[in-house]
């Protein structure tokens, strides 16, 4: 709720701040101390915190824990004479902060230290070393204050102040447990994760039934998380400019926090608001400031249904709450804005959309994982060929960070070109472990790639490491290639086996990542069993290769959600990427295929040129007959003069009409520049102006030389 009131007293001492809990179990000592350095040395942005107890031997101070600094630094600091001028000994005999502006023996430019409080005085000090020279702010001290006065509550010979009464005290009284609440903070990686900490460690103590965490953004408050409040009402004060009259803009401005026990109270300072305070449902508010590194960050707001009295050491205790909230929340946002500029990066890398291809209709998902602070390297990507086919590919660069997804990309971009190469499954992943090698000994990468013919119905394919595909047949049954894959890119040799599978007309390829099937409780062969299982209901469900009125893109989305929602149900519990692929697989129909030997002699461009003008006329494109006789005339005729033994014509009736010529030659035509004095040399500057696109692919026999134009729409 934005309610403000007049700022509440100064923090009271710390020998009578009470930070923790009286409880039988309690963190360790060590473990308290470590926390309370961690938390200090973020609260100021320093290089390093100190903790320093008094010794049994009252003329010396004894490092008890520290964080940030090296053995070399924490020499000095080791033990100290309690009558020196080390900041700690001064602190500790004053009872007062001390500010030096140097960091003995250390890189720091300056020591800031306050003392842990006993009951009989000062029992140690905290010590943070800053990088800069200027002295902490007022929210700063408080902060150290406060985590010094919880650590003190750890100390064996300096329990808390006040512990032994409050045992006596009404139940109803705010405790906050301070130390599970730092601990949760502490753990706290993502911003709704400190959300959550302070929903369920601070709500409760205090009797409180609602909670705002605002964050500025561009100038405006925007709302992180709730709890307690309606939707319209959230609605209602979503995006407030700072430049408004509201008491989380104020208690912004004067970075000091600010509680209303009533709403009378509340109304008084802000009458513009009655409407809001109705509709919050709210009677009585505490508004925090969250500072961090000196600078406001945003505003959290405990809120309560009834009127509540906030006596000094409650709103002391709310105080440091917003200090250790600030902190996590500045550490969590920047984690948050860190990881989604990662998988922004590795999400740009994937493809935005999967191209419609007359040989396969396709539909796929890619989930990050849910846990860890890092992206993957999980990739797929289908890639059009010559002659209607299609490459699909599957691959996993070992790994998770920032490096692993730019690798990533690298390696997907260069699966791109040497499929554009059109290279053999087993040639290319040749060329693709040489390049994962070239980064380094520590890459390796695993690939499934594979080749799918639409006239042939044959799949083609070669597995560096990666799972193998899994083949759902209309009758029902599932194949799985009985192979061994190859060792990943980067520890394989070549060359890599290849292997084919005859599909039938219609086919369901399923491709997918080790983040999908394998994990700390399932191996990978147990794992494709449930993918298999899984699919097979999603298609029974669908009645899916009979069911013809539902959309196959429409189809193969449902049943991709399906699968993944089955074999990842709790996604945020993931330890890895997972990317899932369904390719479903189309023959060319025969009617579309025409293919005609030609001989080895002078008279094959004329029976090409005839063959060209029977089947177009027989396809209704006869306005392609001129261009394409040209073309094929080019083709064939550069056949007949540099390849030996006869070739062979096939057309392809498709979105485009694809001319191929297939020879014995393994010699890659190339077009050459033709002076303007040469009778000749200027067929393939012919056969690249007259189609669409052209190129070469190589086969075990020879090779083929290609060319595509564009079918008119009529």
């Amino acid at each position: 709720m934005n309610a403000a009131v007049p700022s509440p007293p100064e923090h009271p001492a710390a020998a009578r701040l009470r930070l923790l809990e009286a409880e039988a179990e309690h963190a360790p000592a060590a473990t308290a101390f470590d926390l309370a350095a961690q938390q200090a040395a973020a609260a100021l942005g320093g290089i390093g915190a100190l903790i320093h107890l008094v010794d049994s031997d009252p003329d010396e101070l004894r490092l008890t824990a520290s964080c940030g600094l090296g053995p070399n630094s924490l020499e000095t600091w080791t033990k100290l004479p309690s009558n020196g001028l080390a900041a700690p000994a001064r602190a500790v005999r004053s009872g007062k902060r001390v500010w030096r502006d140097d960091g003995i023996g250390t890189p720091a430019a300056g020591t800031a230290t306050v003392p842990l409080p006993g009951p009989q005085g000062p029992v140690g000090a905290l010590t943070v070393l800053t990088l800069g020279r200027i002295e902490p702010d007022r929210e700063q001290w408080l902060f150290l204050e406060a985590v010094a006065a919880w650590a003190a509550a750890h100390t064996i010979n300096a329990p808390a102040a006040g512990s032994a009464d409050r045992r006596h005290q009404p139940a109803g009284t705010a405790e906050l447990r301070m130390n599970e609440l730092t601990v949760a903070l502490a753990e706290a990686v993502t911003s709704q994760d400190v959300v959550r900490a302070v929903q369920e460690r601070v709500l409760p103590p205090f009797g409180a039934d609602g909670m705002l965490v605002e964050v500025i953004e561009r100038d405006r408050l925007h709302i992180l998380g709730s709890t307690g409040y309606s939707q319209a009402f959230l609605h209602a004060i979503e995006g407030v400019p700072l430049t408004t009259h509201t008491a989380a803009t104020t208690v912004l401005h004067a970075r000091s926090p600010r509680f209303a026990e009533s709403a009378d109270e509340f109304l008084h300072h802000f009458p513009q608001l009655e409407e809001l305070v109705h509709a919050s449902g709210k009677h009585a508010w505490a508004v925090l400031p969250l500072i961090a590194s000196g600078r406001p960050i945003g505003c959290c707001i405990v809120s309560f249904a009834h009127e509540r009295h906030f006596d000094h050491e409650q709103r002391a205790l709310l105080t440091a709450l917003s200090g250790l909230v600030a902190q996590a929340l500045e550490r969590a946002r920047l984690y948050d804005a860190e990881h989604a500029r990662a998988q922004n990066l590795q999400r740009g890398l994937l493809p935005r959309s999967l191209p419609a291809l007359p040989a396969i209709t396709a539909d796929a998902r890619y989930l990050p994982a849910g846990q860890g602070d890092e992206v993957g390297g999980d990739w797929y990507d289908i890639i059009a060929l010559s002659g209607d086919r299609v490459a699909l590919v599957a691959g996993d660069v070992m790994g998770h960070g920032i490096a692993e997804a730019a690798t990533m990309g690298r390696v997907r971009t260069a699966v791109r070109t040497l499929a554009d190469l059109d290279l053999p499954p087993d040639e290319l992943l040749a060329h693709l472990s040489d390049l994962v090698r070239g980064f380094g000994d520590d890459w390796y990468a695993t690939c499934l790639y594979a080749e799918y013919d639409p006239v042939t119905r044959l799949l083609t394919f070669c597995t560096a490491g990666h799972p193998l595909p899994l083949i759902f047949q209309p009758d029902g049954t599932v194949r799985r290639p009985e192979v061994d894959p190859d060792p990943p890119l980067g520890a394989a040799e070549p060359p890599f086996r290849t292997h084919e599978l005859h599909l039938p007309d219609e086919a369901l390829l399923v491709l997918c990542t080790d983040g999908l099937v394998e994990s700390a409780s399932r191996d990978i062969d147990e794992g494709l069993q449930l993918l298999e299982n899984a699919v097979s209901r999603a298609l029974a469900e669908r009645n899916y290769f009979r069911a013809r009125k539902e959309p196959r893109p429409l189809a193969l989305g449902q049943i991709c959600d399906a699968v993944m929602a089955e074999l990842l149900p709790d996604r945020e519990r993931t330890g890895d990427d997972a990317v899932l692929l369904l390719a479903h697989t189309h023959s060319t129909p025969a009617d579309d295929v025409a293919s005609f030997m030609l001989p080895d002699d002078p008279r094959a461009s004329g029976q090409a040129r005839r063959h060209v003008r029977e089947q177009l006329a027989q396809w209704d494109l006869a306005e392609l007959e001129m261009a394409t006789e040209l073309l094929v005339s080019e083709l064939v005729g550069n056949v007949t003069r540099h390849a030996p033994g006869p070739c062979r014509l096939r057309l392809l009736r498709s979105r485009t009409l694809i001319c191929e010529v297939y020879d014995g030659s393994p010699t890659t035509p190339r077009i050459r520049r033709a002076a303007q004095t040469d009778e000749g040399g200027r067929g393939l500057q012919l056969v690249a102006a007259l189609s669409r696109r052209w190129g070469t692919r190589f086969l075990a026999e020879g090779k083929c030389i290609w060319a595509e134009q564009e079918i008119p729409v009529l």
